[in-house]
């Protein structure tokens, strides 16, 4: 066998290869998005007008961040999946810190959004930021595995991120999640809600094109980085809304028949005209809906908290 047949390949390049090359619906997992352009147009898309989840979410935890500290008395450590550049974070910090000094755990698979993070928030007084270039899982792991007894740890899980998982998936997720914590360790989830037709489709598809741009960066870095030859005008972004799933779902579709090469897989996709990637699932949920999901995977909901004007939930859940 060709060293060529057995050399490995990256995890990207897999992802690619299972996602794409083969004859049903053709997919690529969100996480991709993420290096540093992909970043960049999602910063970008979380200041237009239609995109208000960020902002929802600012304001909750502006407003409640004393109460979410108040309801976790004595030593508590956060770990953040999925930090990002940690602005929203800052409210919960400086409440906690204002009691005791804090460990933040900022966990990311980027390491830009690491450093990021750390240049804002390093700076607040009593809070000592230890990065985690890791997934989420391992991640938390790893800063458990740093506390002293009888030190709290409080998960943060924001910006809906568990909109990009399906029923079972969010389920099982949490469930792995609580296995990993202790009786009166917290998890503090924020979820987008259901709102209006017209108003969750242009959240996805604004019109200067940001989030079109942002889509359709996930074929440009598979050119970048897996030596492909995708004509990004040959694409164009979707949004539609699944109805009986309760979920957004972010496509590419190929505005006419072709073939791309990727060359790191060694392989041609084929696209049929009008045939789409499937590129994210965004669900949206019922505040009820959230309270079920703690309870069915070992939390209590001890507190929720919603924003009105962006309908955009936060739910304080305790393990028990």
């Amino acid at each position: 066998m060709s060293a060529v047949a057995t050399a490995p390949i990256s995890e990207f390049a897999a992802d690619v290869l299972t996602g794409l090359v083969h004859s049903g619906q053709k997919q690529l997992s969100p996480r991709w998005f993420y290096d540093e352009l992909g970043s960049a147009l999602f910063e970008a898309i979380t200041w237009l007008p239609e995109y208000g989840l960020t902002r929802a979410e600012a304001r909750l935890l502006r407003v409640h961040s004393p109460a979410i500290a108040a309801a976790l008395p004595g030593d508590v450590a956060i770990a953040e999946l999925g930090s990002g550049s940690g602005i929203k974070t800052r409210w919960i910090l400086e409440a906690f810190a204002q009691r005791q000094a804090v460990d933040y755990f900022p966990i990311d698979v980027s390491h830009a959004a690491l450093s990021n993070c750390s240049a804002v928030l390093d700076a607040i007084p009593g809070v000592r930021v230890k990065e985690l270039h890791a997934t989420y899982l391992d991640g938390l792991a790893q800063a458990l595995s740093h506390r002293p007894p009888g030190q709290r740890m409080l998960v943060l899980f924001l910006g809906s991120t568990i909109g990009n998982f399906d029923a079972a998936s969010a389920r099982s997720f949490l469930s792995q999640l609580r296995a990993l914590l202790s009786p009166n360790d917290a998890l503090l989830l924020g979820a987008d809600l259901v709102k209006p037709l017209p108003q969750m489709l242009a959240a996805y598809d604004d019109p200067v094109g940001v989030t079109a741009a942002f889509n359709l960066n996930v074929l440009a870095r598979i050119n970048r980085e897996l030596d492909a030859d995708f004509d990004l005008r040959q694409f164009e972004h979707r949004a539609c809304f699944d109805q009986e799933e309760s979920r957004i779902e972010m496509h590419l579709c190929a505005r006419s028949a072709q073939a791309v090469n990727v060359r790191a897989i060694d392989r041609q996709i084929r696209f049929r005209a009008g045939e789409t990637i499937w590129t994210e699932s965004s669900y949206k949920f019922r505040r009820t809906e959230i309270v079920d999901l703690a309870i069915s995977t070992g939390f209590e909901a001890r507190s929720q908290w919603a924003d009105l004007e962006w309908p955009f939930a936060e739910t304080l859940m305790i393990v028990k």
